[in-house]
């Protein structure tokens, strides 16, 4: 049996927004990446470095050509609370690691970053001259180096409380940078075709990352709006189908959501925004289908599933059905054989919805949603579950006071077997969510009292 490979120290500098989605998007991709999340850092919280152990540089910089929660990487040399602890950790971290980047024929420069605080150029200048008993033999060359390396220092969370020294100063090579230009080059605001819940850049490329999307998977959406999951996805190198209710939405007709635009243009669709980014090759279908009664043969299988279902907010909750479902009361065509629309609970709609996934996933595969949550009332067991499925993530994004939403990612871990096996078990469980079947209402119920809070601070 061949033994373990070493792992080395790398410290990631992160980025210091949805603070709750770094961690699974990182482990995440580690683990598509052939490698494992380990740690000697007991805690992340919210500081932006993090130190972690990585089989190799490799996947190292797999990790961020993906990551857009990370901004740097670096292969960490030396690690301490005060400058004097840097230098012996600097001292004693083996020669012959920092040899290959520092021989005579190399070319180098040195660059400060500190986290909530400013230096001045001489103060940086002092932190640099300070390393000159590292074995640097080659040349300075600051306008582009074969190797930069980084003086990191942590000078805590609290910009009201700064210290004079950091609590923690780290040394390292640079290895990589991370991908967040890509929250700026597909920001919605320069897309072609957007709607009223079109997602955000950055929130769709770690919703793909989360489902650890792959070059030549194929990513369904069972709701896909404007395709915003669809373009991350294929940004990867995935082949992206979706199906929503909305014959417009799918169709790109009707009224347009820019503002100044009232119609939306002959070539406003889907498959313009992909071609908008060049990745039209990837693009498979989006086709006008009810997502409570999904159409495919059995047999089809997706890699991942990916989705933001409506809420009742901003976009209706909608499936559609038969004359004989119509609620009493309500005046029936007994001639009709039109479908016609009704509600669609949330209960139902994630228990259709993971059902769903746990037959047409791969093993392996992932289911990537948002599930909305009254907060006063949020606890962990009502996430929906299925035998099939393992929680893999709960991350929480603030929406209002009162409401949040959950980015929920789960993985197929046991083979489906009928859904009739599975819908007594499931029906039983989805009864702790039913009472979120009213979030529009409780949603819409705190702007109101916010409201009427603020007119009667302004009487006042």
């Amino acid at each position: 049996m061949a033994p373990p490979c070493p792992l080395n120290r790398y410290l990631l500098l992160m980025a210091q927004e949805h603070l709750e989605f770094r961690l699974p998007e990182i482990k995440s991709l580690l683990s598509l990446f052939g490698g494992q999340f380990t740690s000697s850092q007991e805690t992340f919280g919210k500081s932006p470095f993090w130190i972690l152990n990585i089989p190799s540089e490799d996947i190292a910089r797999n990790l961020m050509k993906r990551t857009v929660c990370a901004k740097s990487i670096f292969e960490l040399w030396g690690h301490g609370k005060s400058p004097e602890e840097l230098y012996t950790s600097l001292k004693n971290y083996p020669v012959e690691k920092m040899v290959p980047f520092l021989h005579s024929g190399s070319t180098y420069k040195i660059k400060i970053h500190t986290f909530n605080k400013t230096l001045t150029q001489e103060e940086k200048i002092k932190r640099i001259d300070a390393l000159e008993f590292l074995p640097f033999e080659g040349k300075v060359n600051l306008k582009k180096p074969q190797h930069i390396f980084s003086i990191l220092e942590d000078y805590g969370l609290d910009p009201n409380c700064i210290p004079e020294n950091p609590h923690n100063i780290y040394f390292g090579r640079w290895i990589a940078d991370g991908q967040r230009e890509l929250i700026e080059s597909y920001s919605v605001k320069k897309r072609h075709f957007i709607g009223n819940t079109s997602m955000d850049a950055g929130l769709s490329f770690i919703m793909a990352n989360h489902g650890r999307v792959k070059e030549n998977d194929t990513v369904f959406d069972p709701f896909v709006g404007t395709g915003g999951l669809l373009i991350a996805s294929a940004h990867f190198g995935a082949y992206v189908y979706g199906t929503d209710i909305d014959y417009n939405t799918v169709h790109g007709l009707g009224k347009a959501s820019r503002k100044n635009q009232k119609w939306r243009g002959p070539d406003e669709n889907i498959r313009a925004n992909l071609r908008q980014y060049g990745l039209e090759k990837y693009y498979l279908d989006v086709l006008v289908s009810d997502a409570s009664k999904p159409s495919w043969r059995k047999g089809t299988y997706f890699d991942v599933i990916i989705t933001d279902p409506p809420y009742g907010i901003r976009e209706s909750t909608r499936r559609t059905g038969s004359q004989k479902e119509i609620p009493k009361g309500i005046e029936k065509c007994p001639e009709s054989h039109v479908p016609v629309s009704m509600s669609y609970h949330l209960s139902d709609m994630f228990f259709d919805l993971l059902n769903f996934a746990a037959e047409t996933l791969v093993l392996g595969g992932r289911l990537v949603y948002w599930l909305p949550v009254y907060t006063p009332e949020y606890t962990e067991e009502m996430v929906p579950c299925h035998p099939c499925l393992k929680l893999i993530s709960n991350c929480e994004q603030k929406l209002s006071s009162h409401t949040s939403r959950r980015l929920i990612t789960m993985e197929k871990v046991k083979k489906f077997e009928s859904r009739d096996q599975y819908s007594h078990l499931l029906s039983d469980h989805f009864l702790l969510y039913q009472g979120h079947n009213s979030f529009r209402e409780k949603y819409f119920s705190g702007v109101t009292k916010r409201i009427a809070k603020e007119e009667k601070s302004n009487q006042d």
